[in-house]
């Protein structure tokens, strides 16, 4: 038996060996610190036997699918904890997640955030019990009276759902057994200490709003203390920065039970979204694009043709018109396709960039809903590009630069992942392959690093996502390109080819900030609610120090409203350290302090949030300097103070 290690090494085994076991043959070292195995590309349980040729990476919690297994192990844990304290509790599902680990538990007597201190002191004891992890399995029958036996509901329903010749696998730890498929590590030892159970919140069994409502207690867990520390700072200082926070304090946004999901944009809000499209509309201008608008209600014969009636129909909101069915546009891309077949196309027309900032609603379930990043209306800014095939290449170029260009103008790094063909899809293996390749092509004449993301492409083509890194390390998933042959099959879309003949177009699909919505929330945690100057909703505010010298607030407001500049005057008979404390809090780039000096002198006493006090200057070149600063679209940042 040959295993190919990671680096490249082959292994040759006489006889069958488990990961583990081929760990402690590599090293000692290694074999401690191994949570899960890589096989072959999927991630194996460290008791697997493996018994003929294949390749095989040993994970720690330096990878992925290692701290997974950690986390997963912590799942079970903190199940084991829960059914000692609460006997009567019923399990449901407990994997690991991104961020760490959760379980669903179904309680008569209410969990609550009160009680985690209590389950994580629990967890500790078994920890330090260090029981040893089994894997056994049970035929079907065995395995349903087993989890009937120990009162199970949901296992049960659980394993009924699996398939008759599934492998129905269990892992035992001293009292306690728990129906899974695993990877876990091999003792609970070895969950170690950096662990910390996080929030508790409700959750409907299987994700079906029609099931019942339990408890979902999540949790987080690292290999080391430091890791764990650095993430509950970060998460701490997210509290800070939440955007639906910062929205009601800075009079952005708000949300009413009239309309769950349907955000409500205030006049400071607006300004922000504003100052966005007009960013968004200069850059596309330029980059060739033409902006067009198409209706937010068609009917249905149009979503069956692009076939998002079969594939997105339960995310749609429909009405009935004229006796029709008719549905509220969940996307632009159909209405895109019509303009085009409009008037007939040339070659010489190729590509068609057209933009446009669609208001598209969509079905979300009300307990994803979540302040600006998850809402049920929302502004795309979509666009669409035809071309030929020659053109594919350099236009998926032209886009990646162009969101690349946004990102960097935010200061945001971000990686990129390249979505293949998911299960439920449209479309000849052929096309799929001529586009998957296009778009990785692209990337790779871009050095562009990129990651494959097997099966996640949208059901009409594969597609490339930017999944930015905001100010706390945190992804977004944002701009995407996704490269179409179906729509303009679908609808017959045609050019005339230099040839004289008539050719069916390309079409990418592709965004910048996503959702407009969307990205001012993640503006707003990114920079903490402190935007930079071009962006701020108030770039100045205009403290007299008394009512006396409102007169001459009401002169520099002037000269900043004729060129452009956002202010607003405090009028307020407050003494000016409130007034700045005010400003500050509302996180205004610049405050202009004006008394009787500054009057005398047609000055102004220059405040940042940069510098703080930057001192006096002409009212004119105070306003040179900030319309340098915006123009650029400038992140200033604010200025350490050297130590005296």
């Amino acid at each position: 038996m040959k295993i190919t290690l990671k680096d490249g090494s082959v292994k040759e085994y006489a006889q069958p060996m488990s990961i583990l076991d081929i760990a402690k043959d590599l090293s000692e070292g290694l074999a401690r610190a191994a949570c899960a195995g890589v096989v072959d590309g999927e991630t194996e349980d460290l008791r697997t036997v493996l018994d003929k040729d294949c390749s095989l990476n040993i994970c720690t919690v330096s990878d992925p699918e290692g701290l997974a297994a950690l986390r997963h192990t912590a799942s079970h844990v903190m199940a084991q904890a829960i059914k000692r304290l609460y006997p009567d509790v019923k399990l449901a599902i407990g994997p690991s997640i991104a961020d760490g680990f959760y379980y669903d538990i179904d309680s008569e007597d209410p969990v609550t955030a009160e009680d985690l201190e209590k389950i994580e002191n629990e967890m500790k004891k078994i920890v330090k019990e260090a029981l040893p992890l089994e894997r056994f399995t049970l035929p079907r029958a065995e395995a349903i009276a087993f989890m009937e036996e120990k009162k199970e509901p949901y296992k049960v329903e659980l394993i009924q759902d699996l398939p008759e010749d599934a492998e129905i696998s269990f892992y035992r730890q001293g009292e306690f057994t728990d129906l899974c498929a695993g990877p876990h590590l091999m003792s609970t030892k070895e969950v170690g200490k950096a662990f910390k159970l996080t929030s508790i919140a409700g959750a409907y069994w299987r994700g079906n709003e029609h099931n019942k409502m339990l408890t979902r207690i999540y949790g987080t867990a690292f290999g080391k203390k430091a890791d764990l520390e650095a993430y509950i700072t970060m998460m701490e200082e997210a509290k800070k920065r939440d955007h639906r926070k910062l929205g009601r304090e800075l009079g952005l946004f708000m949300m009413h039970e009239a309309g769950p999901g349907f955000p409500f944009f205030l006049p400071k809000g607006m300004t922000l979204k504003n100052t966005l499209l007009d960013y968004w509309r200069e850059i596309h201008k330029k980059a060739g694009y033409v902006e067009i608008s198409t209706p937010i209600i068609l009917n249905r014969k149009l979503w069956e043709t692009s076939g998002h009636w079969d594939h997105y129909k339960d995310n749609m909101y429909t009405t009935v018109i004229d006796e029709e069915d008719y549905a509220i546009k969940p996307m632009n891309c159909p209405g895109g396709v019509l303009v085009y077949a409009s008037e007939p196309r040339s070659y010489r027309d190729l590509p068609l960039r057209m933009g446009e900032l669609g208001i598209v609603h969509r079905h979300e379930k009300s307990g994803q809903l979540h302040g600006l990043m998850r809402v049920r209306c929302f502004t795309q800014d979509d666009a669409h590009i035809f071309m030929t095939p020659e053109q594919i290449k350099d236009e998926i170029k032209g886009v990646a630069k162009l969101i690349d260009g946004v990102y960097s103008l935010f200061g945001f790094k971000y990686h990129v992942e390249l979505s293949t063909r998911p299960e439920d899809s449209m479309g000849s293996d052929e096309d799929w392959e001529l586009a998957t390749e296009g778009l990785r092509s692209a990337l790779d004449e871009l050095g562009l690093d990129y990651v494959v993301n097997e099966g996640d492409g949208a059901f009409y083509g594969p597609k490339i996502d930017f999944h930015l890194v905001d100010a706390i390390g945190r992804t977004w998933q944002c701009g995407t390109i996704q490269l179409d042959f179906q729509l303009p099959q679908r609808f017959e879309l045609e050019y005339m080819g230099a040839d004289g003949e008539k050719h069916r177009p390309i079409m990418i699909h592709r965004v910048a900030f996503g959702s407009i919505e969307r990205f001012i929330g993640i503006l707003t945690e990114h920079f903490a609610g402190a935007f930079p100057t071009w962006l701020a909703p108030v770039q100045v505010k205009i403290l007299p120090i008394s009512d006396k010298f409102i007169d001459y607030a009401k002169e520099v407001k002037q000269a900043l409203d004729e060129a452009d500049i956002r202010a607003e005057i405090d009028t307020r008979s407050e003494k000016i350290g409130y007034k700045i404390r005010s400003a500050q809090m509302e996180k205004i780039p610049y405050m202009l302090v004006l008394g009787q000096k500054e009057v005398d002198e047609g000055l102004v006493s220059v405040r940042s949030r940069f510098a703080g006090d930057e001192g006096q200057k002409a009212a004119t070149a105070f306003i040179e300097d900030i319309l340098k600063e915006i123009n650029s679209k400038e992140i200033r940042k604010v200025e350490k103070k050297e130590e005296q």
